[in-house]
């Protein structure tokens, strides 16, 4: 799952429940932000079999063992890459792609659940080597993205397609759209493997969607793109009104293996069989719902637009291609294990020096990260001192638009005296005898700055421990420490507490430091009004 998302996120899934989420998320600031993603118990687990059977489905058609391959638990196409969004807590989807890019030059994604798309866009929206293609509401509506000029950026501009809808189109509306949309993909962008996600809000009767689709009209868009006879992945998706999306699943499921003639649309009998009423068929009708698209030939012009669009890509990018090991790069170069073998080797030590100098050219400021990771950081904004100005810490929240009313919120923000290190070293607030865990999770934090910029992996005395799977203070370091206490304790030792003591002095410390910086910065600008006025 790191293939896409951080390990910080990965580890943050797996250690969370509902009793330590408030501390792990840091007060709410960061990995679950809103209401829409509640910590549950088994989280890690239900991410784990969704991510792995998108995984497992990619392998399988790549390798030519299935032409058509479904996980109905996918489909979670909102999750970014260090932060739950829209109930999507792991983007399976962006992980299968990226199985299917071992093999394939080139990927195309169709998404037709009633919500856009965004997580996977912003995964490849910047790269030509996946086209995604949404057709979605827009509007007032989660997650607030998807215009028709969002077209990608860079190598990947011209790459992404999205279809802006109104409530209440039909089947007819929608078929003359996405028929035309996606032969002129497919004849532009030839691709060698097709994910169709199938999110079932946009059928009728939806309680978040607002599209009035037919179980038959959702799944034509199966059966049109399964024609295609280009390697197939199905997947889940959305659908909050439980009955209809088992209904479209299933029918969907006997349209991929072509009897969708031959199945008996009277329900039969089981122990759920009291939920489908009233009719008791396989069956999702149309409603009354008005069809806004059709006013003023706004779905022509939008179709017309897309066309175009598409019109001016070159054909089919090239790519190419080389073997990509799945194994670590340790296990790929074969190199013994650093735990196992004792002390560093010279190869290792080169490793981790060309690590340590990659990661000095990255800037301090979130500003110098890519283009395609600016949406998606669920980190604060830092700020980069200019010239004639002073530096200013800002702890402003950005807002989230929440999937279940559709209005914005704002982010919770961390207060200015908020202190990680503190957080768990009295005892546990939980009673759950973690106590070692929170410590854990805060000298993980403490090994990040204030205004989270660039995360401090290769800082001195502080390293992965891949059995714990946090940061950790080395021995060595806490041998210095407690050498240099006994020093200024004239070679006494300290007595019991004094590591609690140390850590509140240096809370304190770190306090009093932060004021009168922001005193100092004040009365630079002072001096800069005055200047002016001068």
């Amino acid at each position: 799952m790191t293939r896409f998302h951080t390990d910080e996120y990965i580890d943050f899934l797996a250690k969370v429940t509902p009793e330590n989420a408030r501390r792990l998320t840091y007060q709410g600031t960061r990995f679950l932000v809103g209401d829409d993603n509640p910590p549950f118990e088994g989280v890690f687990e239900f991410s784990s079999i969704s991510a792995g059977g998108s995984i497992a489905a990619a392998k399988r058609l790549m390798e030519g063992q299935a032409d058509i391959a479904i996980n109905w638990a996918g489909g979670l196409h909102h999750a970014k890459k260090r932060e739950a969004s829209g109930f999507c807590y792991i983007n399976d989807i962006v992980l299968g792609i990226l199985e299917m890019l071992r093999y394939a030059p080139r990927v195309l994604y169709i998404d037709i659940d009633c919500h856009h798309g965004d997580g996977v866009e912003e995964a490849f929206y910047t790269t030509d080597r996946v086209m995604t293609a949404s057709f979605h509401k827009f509007g007032e509506f989660f997650p607030g993205t998807g215009q028709i000029t969002d077209r990608g950026r860079g190598p990947g501009r011209g790459y992404a397609v999205n279809v802006p809808l109104k409530d209440g189109i039909t089947d007819e509306s929608y078929k003359s759209i996405f028929e035309p949309v996606i032969d002129k993909i497919i004849d532009v962008y030839r691709p060698s493997g097709i994910v169709l996600q199938c999110g079932a809000d946009s059928l009728s009767g939806d309680k978040l969607g607002g599209l009035n689709l037919t179980m038959q009209g959702h799944a034509h868009c199966v059966q049109y793109v399964r024609a295609k006879n280009i390697p197939l992945m199905l997947l889940g998706g959305g659908g909050y009104t439980v009955k209809n999306v088992a209904r479209a699943w299933t029918y969907e499921t006997a349209c991929a293996l072509g009897i969708e003639q031959d199945i008996d649309p009277n329900l039969p009998w089981n122990e759920y069989f009291e939920w489908f009423g009233p009719r008791y068929r396989l069956e999702v009708l149309e409603s009354n719902l008005e069809d806004l698209n059709s006013r003023n030939n706004g779905l022509d012009d939008i179709r017309e637009s897309v066309l175009r669009d598409l019109s001016q890509l070159q054909p089919a990018p090239s790519v190419g291609m080389q073997d990509v090991p799945r194994e670590g790069l340790g296990q790929h170069l074969r190199l013994p294990g650093v735990r196992a073998q004792g002390p560093i080797d010279d190869m290792d030590e080169r490793l981790a020096q060309h690590a340590r100098f990659v990661y000095d050219l990255q800037g301090d400021s979130d500003e110098t990260r890519s283009e395609s990771e600016g949406e998606a950081d669920s980190d604060a904004s830092s700020t980069r001192r200019t010239r004639g100005r002073p530096a200013r810490k800002i702890r402003s929240g950005k807002k989230r638009m929440s999937i279940m009313t559709s209005q914005y919120f704002d982010v919770p923000r961390l207060p200015a005296d908020y202190d990680p290190n503190a957080m768990d070293i009295d005892a546990d607030e939980d009673g759950c005898g973690h106590g070692h865990e929170h410590a854990a999770w805060a000298s993980a934090r403490a090994g990040l700055p204030t205004g989270t910029g660039k995360r401090r992996f290769f800082q001195s005395f502080a390293e992965w421990d891949p059995v714990k799977k946090v940061l950790t203070e080395r021995e060595r370091a806490g041998a210095r420490a407690g050498t240099e206490g006994n020093m200024v304790n004239g070679g006494k030792p300290r007595a019991r507490g004094g590591a609690r003591a140390r850590t509140r002095g240096g809370a304190r410390a770190r306090a009093r430091e932060r004021a009168r910086e922001e005193e100092m910065d004040e009365v630079e600008a002072d001096g800069d009004v005055e200047d002016d006025e001068d």
